[in-house]
């Protein structure tokens, strides 16, 4: 995984095509990997089916946080764990803006993508004056191409609540930080999927889903590229 890690930034800077993006061997595979990389990525098999959380010696099929507090998203989409190249993929997404990278995660959120997409796609929207400074909302930059993948429309959200840097604060401290955040324009149809690059506790899609519930969605669901570990949330 160390040498994934390394090989995606090379292949992100020399931008080369034709080859895989994680091991940078020859490919034959249109979507950006070989199939071994594919089949070693940090995949998140054994999941929460509402959040996602990874399970870890856990029986049933929903985590102990969405058995005690249920939060209003249906199910969540997260294939893959935010580990190892999964995380340099990201970071080079949404940190430096690489179309590249963020083709690939198109590639590989359609590679697992739900069950049930919906009616309408709708990105986790960002608050204009951090979209501004780092130049693009990545979470609207992946749904629009997912939507043009899959013939879904776009709804459009706004974040109104200028919010801190979520990072450092636990599941509770971040739902409390994310009252009154967001508006949508109605009509709303009766299922719309929310699109973000990384679930870490939910919590962001909690607060966007009750909205969506509030103003006429019956179900709403999540798809992202990656989970946060179970250790890291």
């Amino acid at each position: 995984m160390h040498k994934w890690t390394q090989a995606v930034s090379q292949w992100f800077k020399q931008g080369l095509p034709g080859y895989c993006a994680f091991c940078l061997t020859a490919r034959a595979f249109h979507a950006g990997w070989c199939d071994e990389c594919f089949a070693q990525l940090p995949w998140n098999h054994r999941r929460c089916e509402q959040c996602a959380e990874p399970l870890v010696g856990q029986a049933g099929q929903r985590c102990g946080h969405c058995l005690v507090e249920p939060p209003s998203f249906t199910a969540t989409t997260a294939a893959l764990c935010y580990q190892g190249p999964v995380t340099s993929l990201v970071h080079d997404f949404k940190f430096h803006g690489s179309p590249r990278a963020g083709m690939l995660l198109v590639e590989l959120m359609l590679s697992r993508r739900p069950a049930q997409v919906g009616d309408a796609l709708l990105a986790v929207p960002m608050y204009p004056a951090r979209a501004k400074a780092r130049g693009f909302n990545q979470a609207q930059w992946l749904a629009e191409r997912l939507g043009e993948r899959i013939h879904k429309p776009l709804l459009q959200a706004r974040c109104v609540k200028h919010l801190p840097s979520q990072r450092a604060l636990n599941r509770r401290e971040r739902q409390q930080n994310l009252l009154g955040a967001f508006t949508v324009k109605s009509p709303v149809p009766a299922h719309v999927t929310i699109i973000d690059d990384v679930v870490t506790t939910g919590a962001t899609g909690h607060a966007l889903a009750s909205v969506l519930l509030v103003n006429g969605a019956q179900r709403v669901d999540i798809w992202a590229a990656a989970r946060t570990p179970l250790q890291k949330s």
